[in-house]
């Protein structure tokens, strides 16, 4: 999704994949002209090296929604762009919402990935989802999919354990971006550098989620050098030794603790027993990003994800921290007792800025 500058850009980022190993290829129609470049970049690379080409495995998605012969053209319309005649996977882009789930599973969308599977213009099919735990564990409890992606993250684990059940039950599990939404972890702060020492902030948030058996993780190569860290954790990937371990359990402990020690007695411990909010603020989403921007100097990460809300549609939270009453409801709930109204203007304080534009949509 991010390799666009030029034809000539995916090209060179697909070359420079395939040296470092990389095998799995993702994106989606709603990506811009991802689709058009990577299908070029494919067809000239089976000129030059059919083995390579053949190694590869490609997914790519359909939005939730259309209607069987509305969906059966979107997907002959993808095939088409990427100059193929099947796709390895297929994916559910962004199973965000109980229609979504719905939709897929016993509505048209049923019908549809039955229909790619049967005309094998399809292998296995999955989703993607930036929905809650329980929408995406009734998914994955479904049993109609092979694969899921789901954001798993060094700074937001809330989800690992959906991950664990999935692996555990042969669903295969991709972690969505962890650098650029794991934290921008590409551009680091120097606090959140030294906070991370030994390892670099990004090797880190990778090799704790290569720790947990998550089976990919996506890159976002937007050039070749961003593929740097693939080849330098390509032999990471398999039971670390005893060593290996221990520093990386050293290095999360220290993350931790810098954290803890900035934060002090304001630090939002994630247990979401403040939830529901009689007003639907997502506290320990909002407390997160809090928790980023003090614990660590990731504010620009926090600014930037703050400012989603609301404009992002079902992608993203809807709700920010000024929809706050102060109603009191959460307080008597936090094993914390933290003053969880303050905390959220304070956090709405820190992170409301104008927002960035979205890459896509």
């Amino acid at each position: 999704m991010r390799a666009l500058d030029t034809p000539d850009c995916m090209e060179a980022v697909l070359a420079a994949a395939l040296a470092a190993g990389i095998n799995h290829l993702e994106t989606a129609p709603a990506y811009g002209p991802a689709e058009v470049f990577l299908g070029r970049s494919l067809r000239r690379l089976e000129q030059r090296d059919p083995a390579g080409r053949a190694s590869l495995v490609l997914t790519s998605k359909i939005l939730p929604g259309p209607d069987p012969a509305e969906g059966r053209a979107q997907l002959r319309a993808c095939l088409g762009r990427l100059g193929v005649d099947r796709l390895d996977n297929l994916a559910v882009h962004g199973l965000n919402r109980p229609e979504h789930l719905a939709w897929a599973v016993e509505g048209p969308g049923a019908e549809l990935l039955a229909w790619a599977q049967g005309e094998g213009l399809v292998g296995q099919v999955g989703f993607s989802s930036h929905g809650d735990t329980s929408l995406i564990g009734a998914a994955l409890e479904s049993g109609r999919f092979g694969f899921c992606s789901l954001h798993l993250h060094l700074f937001d684990q809330e989800r690992l354990p959906l991950a664990r059940a999935a692996l555990a039950a042969g669903i295969g599990v991709m972690a969505i971006s962890p650098a650029d939404k794991g934290g921008r972890l590409q551009a680091p702060p120097a606090q959140l550098e030294s906070d991370c020492a030994p390892f670099a902030p990004l090797e880190l948030a990778y090799r704790f989620l290569l720790a947990e058996g998550i089976s990919t993780l996506t890159l976002g190569a937007a050039r070749p050098e961003d593929l740097d860290w693939a080849i330098r954790l390509a032999d990471a990937g398999g039971s670390p030794s005893a060593n290996e371990r221990l520093a990386l359990a050293g290095a999360l402990e220290r993350l931790a603790a810098a954290g803890r020690e900035r934060l002090g007695l304001d630090r939002c411990g994630q247990c979401r027993q403040c939830l529901p909010c009689p007003t639907g603020v997502p506290i320990p989403a909002l407390l997160r990003l809090r928790n980023l921007a003090v614990g660590h100097g990731m504010e620009p990460f926090a600014q930037e994800r703050y400012n989603l809300i609301g404009r992002a549609g079902h992608w993203w939270e809807q709700r920010d921290a000024s929809a706050c009453e102060r109603c009191g409801d959460c307080l008597p709930r936090c094993p914390l007792q933290l003053p969880i109204p303050d905390l959220l203007a304070d956090t709405h304080r820190r992170l409301a800025a104008p927002p960035r534009r979205r890459l896509w949509g």
